[in-house]
């Protein structure tokens, strides 16, 4: 049996929700590390170790923007019974931060329910304004009411497979949702269900009938979206025209940064710059990573998981190293994911032919430009 996905229970999410932010290691001079005894010392690295791969979400622009448009949403859906909600569905490729969006939403919306309306609701249940589940390969409408209830702790969830049917569990889950006053539910890698198979259409169907049910917004996140069909519910043609998904769900994109405008430049930028407060290395220093900017951006094609990957592991080895700080050379020893480090030659010549720049107050040549996502 598999894990279940981190904030897969109410117990994990609020527990999310109300730690506090990771306390930052203290800035030490190389003289001040080298001064520490042995424990002293692995006690330091350990810190630092723990902090880089956990740093503090930066509100890039990509953030900022769903967030407002997904508040949006989710603000005007006070419908009264009986009226379709609208739905947020959060679309992108791989490492571009989809989940990272959907869930530290759901954290400030949670964070501000509790904040104005108190932990328990009048009737005395437990108030859970969000609730969180992943999907899977193999996810069937039975096993997505299952890990609904499982989120609330119903005990049915734990209920042998034949022993609840589906329609039971869901109204199990509609219990729970009622009862707990619940107002975003997010469905994150809903690219698992593939629309145009009939048991795939099947969930997608009582997506629908979900959302008509229950009184919450629904959010979900998942990978080309749009691509496999579902705004369209596996249709094509004209047939597509007749989807109920494709009027009721709102496609939200996440882009990779880019550094073909004025602005892309300036954002990517403001990226390192934010990055380079957070870095905890002997010999980091304001300039450490803008001034390898071009390498970074060509290292990571512009998706900010690749960067952060890069980042995290890069500080490892520097710490591991001695080396304490950032540097191309020591970034040319390390790999990433495939994706980016398959992209990266093409861009890596736009670049060094002048075509693409990541400095904000250049002009990039004319001519041909790499294709960056």
């Amino acid at each position: 049996m598999s894990l279940p996905p981190p904030l897969s229970t109410k117990e994990r999410w609020r527990q999310y929700v109300d730690q506090p932010p990771r306390t930052r290691p203290g800035p030490l001079t190389l003289a001040q590390i080298r001064a520490l005894g042995q424990e002293a010392r692995d006690e330091y690295d350990e810190a630092r170790h723990d902090w880089h791969p956990n740093l503090p979400i930066i509100r890039t622009p990509q953030l900022a923007v769903l967030h407002d448009a997904i508040d949006e949403i989710v603000q005007s859906n006070r419908h009264d019974a009986g009226r379709i909600r609208g739905v947020a569905a959060i679309d992108a490729l791989p490492g571009l931060g989809k989940t990272t969006i959907a869930n530290t939403y759901g954290r400030a919306l949670d964070r501000a329910e509790i904040r104005r309306r108190g932990p328990q609701t009048d009737t005395g249940h437990e108030r859970v304004p969000v609730f969180c589940v992943g999907l899977t390969a193999n996810t069937t409408l039975k096993t997505l009411n299952e890990r609904i209830c499982r989120f609330y702790g119903h005990p049915a969830a734990e209920s042998p497979r034949h022993g609840t049917s589906a329609d039971r569990l869901a109204a199990f889950a509609l219990d729970a949702v009622l009862a707990c006053e619940t107002k975003l539910g997010i469905i994150d890698d809903i690219h698992f269900i593939n629309p145009r198979r009939k048991d795939g259409l099947d969930v997608t169907n009582h997506l629908k009938y979900l959302n008509s049910e229950f009184p919450v917004t629904f959010l979900y996140a998942g990978v080309q979206l749009s691509e496999k069909g579902f705004f369209a519910e596996g249709n094509s043609g004209a047939q597509a025209a007749y989807a109920q998904t494709g009027r009721r769900w709102t496609r939200l994109e996440v882009t990779a940064f880019e550094i073909a405008t004025y602005e892309g430049r300036r954002d990517w930028i403001s990226l390192l710059k934010a990055t380079e407060q957070q870095v905890v290395l002997a010999r980091a220093r304001p300039g450490m990573l803008t001034g390898i900017a071009d390498y970074l951006f060509e290292r990571s094609t512009g998706h900010i998981g690749s960067f952060f990957s890069l980042i995290n592991r890069g500080c490892y080895r520097a710490i591991r190293t001695g080396e304490e700080e950032i540097t191309r050379n020591l970034l040319d020893g390390v790999r990433i994911d495939e994706a980016s480090e398959d992209a990266r030659r093409e861009l890596a010549a736009a670049i060094a032919a002048g075509r693409l720049t990541t400095r904000p107050s250049a002009r990039p040549r004319p001519g041909r430009t790499a294709e960056v996502g």
